[in-house]
């Protein structure tokens, strides 16, 4: 039994979003063949995700220095806390599924926000004198994408999203691009439709 993190990086469902179409096509599909498998699904536009700003800042080196943690401001406390909930919670996973659409060249900025709240010196990352090893080369990635254009894998955001999880020390990293829906839009249905079956594929072994 393996525990699946699926995180949604589209404040749309299904309805409207591509990646997220794809997505539930590829969780349907999933959940038929792995049963007993424990699903997290987090949508990134529902939950609060702190980003990394004066408060946690101020608030790690007040702790590195040995303050003690109800000696921080309430709001730091708060922002701490849930940092180190995104954290945590990563760490107890076995498999990641990321879906996003591909903004302005990059990945949503809450999913930029998300990232950082598990790369994490000491636990996902460590650094030694030959430079940074990854901690969890245990894990699976499975990064769904949508993008209006034809890219290849060799837009910005895909690989950074693959650069950054080789970073943490995964290796087995899988990704589907839904893409050329803009670019060939009377064909826009089409291109869905053959990326929902390649996740249907992709489902059955991942």
């Amino acid at each position: 039994m393996a525990r699946v993190l699926v995180v949604r990086a589209h404040p749309f469902d299904s309805s409207v979003s591509r990646s997220m179409k794809v997505l539930d096509a590829f969780l349907e599909e999933y959940k038929a063949v792995n049963p007993y498998d424990r699903i997290k699904d987090m949508n990134l536009y529902e939950v609060a995700i702190p980003e990394i700003d004066r408060d946690l800042l101020t608030a790690w080196k007040e702790l590195s220095k040995g303050v003690l943690f109800d000696q921080l401001t309430s709001r730091q406390q708060e922002k701490v806390t849930l940092f180190n909930h995104y954290t945590d919670d990563f760490l107890s996973m076995d498999k990641i599924i990321i879906a996003n659409p591909l903004w302005n060249m990059h990945v949503p900025g809450r999913l930029k926000t998300w990232i950082d709240t598990i790369t994490v010196a000491g636990q996902t990352f460590r650094y030694t004198e030959s430079g940074a090893v990854g901690m969890v080369p245990d894990k699976k990635l499975l990064h769904i994408q949508a993008n209006g254009g034809i890219f290849d894998g060799r837009d910005p955001a895909s690989q950074y999203i693959k650069s950054i999880f080789r970073f943490l020390g995964v290796e087995e990293i899988s990704q589907l691009f839904v893409e050329g829906m803009d670019t060939y839009p009377d064909r826009a249905d089409e291109i869905v439709a053959a990326a929902i079956e390649k996740a249907k594929q992709l489902a059955k072994t991942f």
